[in-house]
């Protein structure tokens, strides 16, 4: 029997984060939330998603700093993450940090619809199970 793949979905906007949620279970996915870094890095050590949908700017614990805590992990240096933002990469440190941490996609939600997004999850987890 094929289990359904575990989506992580870091957002603190509610609206958009739930809009997602609601078409990863409708594609048949087990979709994880967090509304803030601190709960995803914890989401993430303890249930080891398939995958994580990463917001950069977020209360309590940004999402590059969750990303280099999620990346210190053994399993976290691994999964596949996803950076959704509304930041443009024009700044170096960040850059810099990218390339380190190495997300899979740096996406801006201004020029993605959320179904797209979803394709992309669909296309690198089928991507990651070929491996």
């Amino acid at each position: 029997m094929k289990t359904q793949k575990i989506i992580l979905v870091v957002e603190d906007e509610k609206s958009l984060r739930e809009a997602i949620v609601d078409i990863l279970r409708r594609k048949n996915y087990n979709p994880l939330e967090a509304k803030n870094g601190r709960e995803g890095v914890e989401i993430a050590l303890s249930k080891h998603p398939d995958l994580i949908l990463l917001d950069l700017i977020m209360p309590e614990m940004d999402g590059m700093t969750a990303l280099k805590k999620i990346r210190q992990d053994v399993w976290g240096a691994k999964v596949p993450i996803i950076i959704l933002t509304n930041l443009s990469m024009n700044n170096k440190q960040l850059a810099d940090d990218m390339a380190k941490h190495k997300p899979i996609f740096y996406l801006i939600k201004s020029d993605w619809k959320i179904h797209d997004v979803v394709d992309k999850v669909a296309k690198i987890l089928e991507e990651t199970n070929s491996l």
